[in-house]
């Protein structure tokens, strides 16, 4: 399992500690990763997620899963989020034609 959000691709960034005798040293910047059920009106079931803190705050700013689904782009999200996007989309096709 990556250490990288489903929903935004933020993932693991590198850089230095720097020491104050300037010394460098090679460090990770881990996400803050969370693991989360949230809800899908379209879909009316819980979906359980790896996202980090930050996509969390995207989603309720959204208006929810399916709002932040949909307006995602398909590079950024990870290949469950992707098919979950391609459910609601033709779940709300669907629910517009009727």
């Amino acid at each position: 399992m990556s250490r990288a959000c489903e929903l935004t691709g933020k993932a693991v960034l590198t850089g230095n500690n720097v020491s104050h005798a300037n010394n460098k040293t090679r460090r990770r910047f881990l996400p803050n990763l969370c693991h989360v059920t949230l809800q899908s009106e379209a879909l009316n079931q819980n979906v359980r997620l790896r996202v980090s803190a930050n996509a969390l705050r995207s989603v309720e700013h959204r208006g929810g899963l399916d709002a932040f689904l949909v307006k995602a782009k398909d590079n950024e999200l990870s290949q469950r989020a992707r098919l979950l996007k391609r459910q609601v989309e033709k779940k709300l096709a669907e629910q517009q034609a009727a």
